[in-house]
């Protein structure tokens, strides 16, 4: 048996032993949730360890559609197994996923009158403390802005090693591409509101707290956009500038960098109208800036209060939001 075909096998049993687990995990959930039913998981393993290997056996499972098909998946789908099966464990999915959320549409259509606090603070704002709103609005724009201008230079420098095209294929070069993108991806799939607490620890309560957290975050982020950009370029003029025996960092400044200014700014200016939304967010555990203010105003329940920063908030999310967007139009033309 040839080594892809092991592979193709191998593909197979996983993706049909993933596919049949969570069918009967979903299954399981289900009856302990309405008859308090409990099982061991042991048999929700079993169960989809038999499953996979009887369907996969037979030539109809999903597993078999993706990697290995036969005839019988290349039927006319509402003829396979594979395709009933694959809407019933969507429909195990949404019952799952309403039941575990706890979706209630009665109460969503019965209990507007909870609402009726803020509402009326939304159409009535309370424009007495609009100095004390414009001061922390205020904190919360320089907030995102130190964030994002002190991200850019980290994230700029780790990109070019985080660029698959730039980095040689050697171990050493192969470790620092793998160890940057592991950590950029770590960073940021850790989220900023998550950073705001870490820090909110570390140095306290407040704006710095809130900057910290975004830098960390942008990092990542921007690390991520830069360094596929990279990947994207012109290989021309780096061979131009590579024969003529350039080193490394020429052909870095005078190939590179020329090719990726305009996109990296625009990157830049979206990262910055994304950290304007986010420091509201990262206020609420103690990032400074206006989010802190909702946050305090909401618990004391001066609706009127809430009412008048959150159409600050829009407001000020709106403006960045048009101006970024004309920017980067106009920076991604050139």
């Amino acid at each position: 048996m040839k080594k892809t075909e092991i592979n193709s096998i191998l593909k197979v049993f996983v993706t049909d032993l993933l596919f049949w687990t969570y069918f009967f995990g979903c299954v399981y959930y289900l009856i302990h949730h309405w008859s308090g039913l409990i099982l061991n998981t042991v048999i929700v393993v079993i169960a989809g360890f038999s499953f996979t290997i009887i369907f996969s056996a037979l030539g109809i499972s999903i597993g078999r559609t993706v990697h290995l098909p036969t005839e019988k998946t290349k039927l006319k789908w509402y003829k396979t197994f594979w395709a009933w099966s694959f809407i019933a464990i969507l429909f195990l999915t949404l019952m799952v996923g309403w039941n575990m959320v706890g979706v209630n549409p009665y109460k969503f259509f019965t209990k507007f009158g909870n609402a009726r606090g803020i509402m009326t603070g939304l159409f009535n704002p309370n424009i007495d403390i609009i100095g004390i709103c414009l001061s922390a609005l205020a904190e919360t724009i320089y907030l995102a802005l130190l964030a994002t201008l002190f991200a850019i230079p980290f994230a700029f420098v780790l990109s070019f090693f985080a660029a698959r095209n730039l980095m040689p294929k050697t171990l050493l070069g192969n470790t620092v591409y793998l160890v940057i993108r592991t950590i950029a991806t770590l960073f940021r799939s850790i989220e900023a509101i998550v950073w705001a607490i870490i820090f909110s620890v570390w140095v306290g309560i407040g704006p710095f707290a809130g900057m910290l957290a975004l830098m960390v975050h942008s990092i990542a982020a921007l690390t991520k956009l830069y360094s596929e950009q990279l990947e994207n370029i012109d290989d021309g003029p780096v061979e131009a500038i590579t024969a003529t025996g350039a080193s490394t960092l020429q052909v870095w400044i005078f190939a590179i960098i020329p090719q990726i200014i305009s996109p990296y700014l625009a990157f830049t200016i979206y990262r910055w109208d994304i950290n304007v939304r986010m420091a509201t967010i990262v206020g609420f555990v103690g990032g400074g800036g206006i989010g802190l203010l909702l946050l305090q105003q909401q618990q004391l329940l001066r609706w009127q209060n809430v009412g008048l920063i959150i159409w600050m908030i829009a407001a000020v999310v709106w403006i960045m939001d048009m101006t970024s967007a004309k920017v980067r139009e106009k920076l991604l033309e050139k």
